[in-house]
């Protein structure tokens, strides 16, 4: 298992630094010149350009300029300017020539909890909801549950998200429009803020997971071991849950992992329907004022957090089948 885990690890941090290399070269040398960017977009001053391209340091080589880059995120930097960004430095922001970091440390609670919490509701409810369906296939519960399953995968997160504001919030009065969450100073406050979001975002994805569960779990309940198992005198009950569930636990796992970019995509959308402040706002905010170290801040830890939790998934799914542990 730590042979397993070492080197998933070591696959994770040679993707991080490719991303972050790629990105960098994206961003900083492929563009124009980023220092025209930052002065603005009606600077015609060139000795203000050439300042600022010396301060940015991009007047070093490439594969200096993203060494102090990444250097800086662990260790802090002085720019050349002798501006001081303390760690972890993702430079400073164009808009603003604000350090980044104080605004992702203001923004990422928001998504972070978005996701987590989007994310146990549709794991709860779709594999719920598809082991129920397995359970009474055939059956009237069965054919109901497909069928809302197919409708809640037809839907679409900027459509249902109004409609369950005006219903659930502003006529029957049962949920708080969402918040962004102040889990320091008021958690209360702060899970009911995000009980509406969570459920609008986990809609696209319970109903897609619970058709996965329902046809894993009826094509393990035909499998060999299954039948032995009954014939030896196993209640339906403990088969179903020892044998069949997590027979197909693991693929529901790496489904999960697949789909994690989707989820901080839907977080994204969710942000927006309901006013709420998170990184996805910020990086759209980014991107309409071309500031380029804020989106490659953003990019950066949006895709380490998913490499990360990649590899969360499959330590999980090493646990619960050893033979991936030899692969």
């Amino acid at each position: 298992m730590l042979r397993f885990l070492t080197r998933r690890v070591l696959g994770a941090i040679v993707i991080i630094l490719a991303i972050s290399f790629i990105t960098y070269v994206l961003f900083f040398v492929l563009p124009s010149d980023p220092a025209q960017l930052a002065c603005g977009k009606n600077c015609s001053n060139k000795e203000l350009v050439a300042q600022i391209h010396h301060r940015m340091g991009l007047d070093l080589p490439v594969y200096r300029q993203y060494w102090d880059y990444m250097r800086g995120i662990f260790t802090g930097r002085t720019m050349a300017d002798g501006q001081n960004c303390p760690a972890p430095c993702f430079g400073f922001s164009f808009a603003n020539n604000a350090p980044i970091w104080p605004t992702i440390q203001d923004r990422y609670p928001t998504t972070l909890s978005l996701a987590a919490g989007g994310s146990v509701a549709f794991l709860a409810i779709g594999v719920g909801l598809g082991m129920l369906s397995a359970w009474q296939q055939g059956k009237t519960f069965d054919r109901v549950a497909s069928s809302v399953s197919l409708v809640g995968n037809s839907v679409q997160i900027y459509f249902i998200g109004p409609l369950a504001i005006a219903l659930f919030v502003d006529n029957l009065g049962w949920l708080d429009h969402g918040s962004d969450p102040t889990w320091s100073s008021d958690p209360v406050g702060s899970l009911s803020g995000l009980v509406l979001p969570c459920l609008v975002m986990s809609v696209i994805f319970w109903s897609n997971y619970s058709r996965q569960t329902r046809s894993l779990m009826v094509e393990q309940l035909s499998e060999d071991h299954i039948r032995t198992a009954r014939a030896k005198g196993m209640s339906s009950k403990y088969v179903f849950y020892r044998y069949a569930l997590r027979g197909a636990a693991a693929s529901i796992i790496t489904i999960f992992g697949i789909d994690l970019g989707s989820v901080l995509g839907g977080a994204i959308i969710t942000e927006y329907t309901f006013g709420l402040h998170g990184l996805g706002t910020l990086a759209v905010n980014a991107v309409a004022q071309l500031d380029l170290p804020l989106e490659m801040a953003v990019m950066l830890i949006s895709a380490s957090a998913i490499v990360i939790v990649n590899v969360i998934v499959d330590a999980c799914y090493a646990l619960i089948d050893p033979r991936i542990r030899l692969a």
